[in-house]
């Protein structure tokens, strides 16, 4: 009984740590909510340091996320180009990404909740990689060429899938975003390390994520 009460507070603490601020929740739902929210840019100090902070994992259930997740698509979709947006990129800390699906007939916009990349191949890709939060910023990054995902959606259902190529690249720049990595950092962070190439990327790739 003494096990079953521990494990209902420790539940309890879960669900607590997971629910939105009140200003989180004004951030969310100001204006328009049907329209995009302004995206975060490095050159604004109080936004460059949102960008950088880590990102909380988020309810799935509650209707501040689904609002929150319609929003993003639509900051995404007032872009020039951008293939991929993450939630700290219009101001809130929080683990939800929407990912353009080049792998995927019609190329779609997907969302995922509290995505964890639980695997990645050893073998890298190098290419052209620029950020919607960092203005006029392009370089060449290393990334894995495979990855395995887990997320969840909406409704709170669980997901395992491998992604491979230029959509595993995004993932992986939107991932970056949750843990407060911008790629105008990244270089410098990995000037020492050493992968092989491969080419997986498109002459079109190199657009804000």
């Amino acid at each position: 009984m003494k096990k079953l009460s521990i494990l209902f507070v420790l539940f309890i603490g879960f669900i607590n740590a997971q629910k939105f601020s009140k200003s989180e929740i004004e951030l969310i739902n100001q204006g328009n909510i049907n329209s995009a929210l302004p995206i975060y840019q490095t050159t604004d100090e109080h936004q460059h340091k949102t960008l950088l902070n880590l990102s909380a994992e988020i309810d799935p259930l509650d209707k501040n996320t689904a609002t929150l997740v319609k929003r993003m698509k639509e900051s995404l979709l007032s872009t020039d180009g951008g293939v991929g947006i993450a939630a700290p990129q219009v101001g809130i800390n929080r683990k939800v990404i929407w990912v353009q699906r080049f792998d995927k007939e019609g190329e779609p916009l997907e969302y995922f909740i509290n995505p964890v990349i639980t695997w990645r191949s050893e073998l890298q890709n190098l290419g052209p990689e620029g950020d919607l939060s960092i203005p006029e910023f392009r370089d060449q990054f290393y990334r894995s060429k495979v990855i395995q995902l887990e997320y969840v959606d909406l409704k709170g259902q669980k997901f395992s899938e491998m992604v491979e190529g230029f959509t595993a690249v995004i993932f992986q720049h939107e991932i970056d975003h949750l843990f407060g990595i911008l790629i105008s950092d990244k270089k410098e962070k990995e000037k020492n390390d050493s992968y092989q190439p491969v080419d997986a990327f498109k002459k079109s790739d190199a657009v804000g994520r």
